[in-house]
């Protein structure tokens, strides 16, 4: 499958950036991965985006997962008019754009990513699939249900080796597929009042709240701050608050996030 006339978009900035933990890069430069039950590679020729393995009748769900009818371009003038180090940011990683990722899967990655690194992370997610996900073809399986994950206890996931966060994981599970927490709600929630209402998952803090906001809820106005983003903010923006990007402060923070990871020197 082809989708044509893209710009502002890259597969490396956005795929291996950090959001989402179940693509890996090829040889030949694309990217392989899983979403919802979707197996695919995905790679970039000019202006066409090139979906290898993907149904013609699935180029809205693509267009849509990749974020593709957003005007990035626009966007992205516009926050490099609020700050100079912002603007040399965003030129450095034009082709970063947030996934509409399903938000059950992004809450209990970030769960996965609390205190660890993207390889651990990657390696958690995946054993995670294969054992409790359902096969889509030879090697591929899809991110198990919060339902499914809910009928077990913490023991069980002893063998994904996930350590102190598997009783989060089974909180996380239960309190979704029973409805304690509704995820398509929090969506449209006002933004204190959501991250209040994925902080009650045991073990889910500001940032893993604001993580599954924005990565899995597409609440571009929120800016997760991890250490390091922390570390970057008092740097290179000190002074500024992460309200002062507005409406569209998640793309700053994945600029900012990219620009300060590629450029370690600012830090010594």
């Amino acid at each position: 499958m082809i989708i044509e006339n893209i710009t502002d978009f890259d597969t490396e900035q956005t795929l291996d950036c950090g959001q989402a933990f179940r693509w890996t890069k090829q040889e030949n430069g694309t990217f392989k991965g899983i979403a919802g039950r979707k197996a695919v590679s995905i790679g970039i020729n000019g202006d066409k985006v090139i979906i290898d393995g993907a149904d013609e009748k699935d180029k809205d769900y693509w267009i849509h997962y990749l974020d593709l009818d957003l005007d990035y371009g626009n966007i992205r003038d516009a926050l490099s008019q609020m700050h100079p180090i912002l603007s040399e940011a965003a030129q450095f990683a034009p082709g970063i754009r947030i996934l509409n990722q399903e938000p059950w899967e992004a809450l209990c990655s970030f769960i996965i990513s609390q205190n660890n690194n993207i390889p651990r992370i990657k390696g958690i997610v995946e054993r995670l699939c294969r054992s409790f996900g359902e096969q889509i073809q030879e090697e591929c399986y899809s991110f198990p249900s919060a339902e499914t994950l809910a009928k077990l206890t913490p023991e069980d996931l002893h063998p994904i080796r996930a350590g102190f966060r598997a009783r989060y994981i089974i909180d996380g599970a239960r309190k979704v597929a029973d409805g304690e927490i509704d995820l398509e709600k929090i969506r449209t929630m006002e933004i204190n009042e959501a991250r209040k209402e994925l902080m009650k998952i045991t073990g889910v803090g500001i940032k893993v709240a604001d993580c599954t906001l924005l990565y899995g809820l597409h609440r571009l106005d929120c800016f997760p701050l991890d250490v390091w983003m922390k570390r970057a903010m008092s740097t290179l923006f000190p002074d500024v608050s992460p309200e002062y990007f507005g409406e569209y402060a998640g793309i700053a923070q994945q600029y900012i996030f990219h620009y300060s990871r590629m450029h370690p020197e600012l830090f010594e």
